[in-house]
């Protein structure tokens, strides 16, 4: 699967929660949390940090962990070759709404950021908690501006990268100054959730990574994504040197674009293909619906979720699609958003830790599989082409 390690794959798709091998004595995955300063581990050259902002303000969620889970099934599939040199990851999560925890800028620890969804406003300084919109959120907007200096680090430093979801895409926009947030009004039925669809820029068409997206789609730029979407991010006017739009919202299935932007591009790695800095309007980390479905559950049964919320959530998970794609264009989208971006600069960090310790270690991102065939579902793809 597109989505999975090949060991999930083989074994189904609950294996991971009880025999995970990247769990076994290699330990080539390890996970922090911090909320204080004092909760931050000491670097290790061993270990290659990934910084997750998480922006849920303590919000019962899905998309963190499925991203923790995205990055741990990219490093279980290199698993032997990161034992076999005693490397491993760690995913530290920084509570960023709640708790203003920022990670330090792009250098020695950090390299790789990945921002989650999360609710309310997109001004932090508009969630009073009674505002429409708001979803009773009541936060102190004071660590928009040190994120935001953050942002700018990493536009900087060509070495780092900043792959965004929902509520990060929608900080970026403000960071870039280049779009506004709408909530969704009646007249576009009120908030987006379950699958709809996007379509592709004629900037996103020419890209040289999303023409390949194109080149798998139907009809070369329509695609199907995960939505959950309270507000839209509408577009102040042309975007400024640099910052490339890659998608749109379309006005119902097969409907002309509308005016949210819901994909940008801001830098490209130093080759000029892969996206550096990338941000989207929809949930691409919650692809495996089975999986998100059995952890649902366990939500609920916890008591760590309130019935309407499990509801919600439960429906937009079990939708079903009529046409003869199905999950096929999702997972694709997944791929193409979300996935590969992040898998490509795993393994870049895997490569260039190995090679600055001296270590032999056989990875070539632009070579390992990071998508996958539409027609088999099955048949990965290089970043190089098919």
């Amino acid at each position: 699967m597109p989505f999975d390690c090949r060991y999930r794959a083989r074994f189904g798709p609950e294996v991971c929660l009880t025999e995970c091998p990247t769990a076994t004595p290699l330990s080539t995955f390890h996970q922090a949390r911090v909320e204080r300063a004092a909760d931050l581990p000491p670097a290790d050259p061993r270990l290659i940090d990934v910084a997750v902002l998480d922006m849920h303000h303590g919000w019962p969620n899905l998309g963190h962990d499925a991203i923790v889970h995205a990055v741990q099934n990219a490093v279980c599939d290199i698993t032997h070759d990161l034992g076999a040199v005693d490397l491993g990851f760690r995913v530290t999560s920084y509570d960023v709404r709640h708790f203003h925890a920022i990670p330090e800028p792009p250098g020695a620890r950090h390299l790789l950021y990945v921002g989650t969804g999360g609710p309310g406003h997109l001004d932090p300084g508009r969630n009073d908690g009674v505002s429409e919109g708001s979803q009773g959120i009541t936060e102190d907007p004071a660590w928009e501006r040190p994120l935001f200096a953050l942002f700018d680090r990493i536009r900087e430093t060509p070495d780092a990268s900043l792959l965004a979801v929902c509520h990060t895409f929608g900080v970026m926009c403000r960071w870039l100054g280049i779009a506004d947030p709408r909530l969704r009004g009646a007249e576009k039925g009120g908030k987006s959730t379950g699958i709809v669809e996007n379509i592709l820029t004629e900037e996103g068409v020419g890209h040289p990574w999303f023409s390949r997206f194109a080149g798998a789609l139907p009809d070369g730029r329509r695609l199907r994504v995960l939505d959950n979407r309270l507000y839209d991010l509408v577009p102040r006017g042309p975007l400024p040197e640099g910052v490339t739009a890659i998608g749109y919202e379309t006005l119902g299935l097969g409907g002309p674009p509308g005016d949210a932007l819901t994909m940008v591009e801001v830098a490209r790695d130093r080759d000029g293909v892969m996206p550096r800095i990338f941000g989207v309007n929809h949930h691409p980390e919650i692809v495996n619906r089975p999986r998100q479905i059995h952890i649902l559950r366990k939500k609920l049964e916890r008591g760590d979720v309130t019935e309407a919320w499990y509801e919600e959530r439960m429906r937009t998970l079990t939708q079903p699609i009529s046409d003869d794609w199905g999950d096929r264009l999702l997972h694709l989208s997944a791929s193409y958003t979300f996935m590969a971006p992040l898998r490509f600069q795993l393994y870049r960090l895997a490569r260039e830790r190995a090679q600055a310790l001296g270590l032999s270690m056989h990875l070539d991102e632009r070579r390992m599989p990071l998508t996958y065939d539409v027609a088999s579902d099955s048949l990965p793809v290089t970043q190089r082409g098919q």
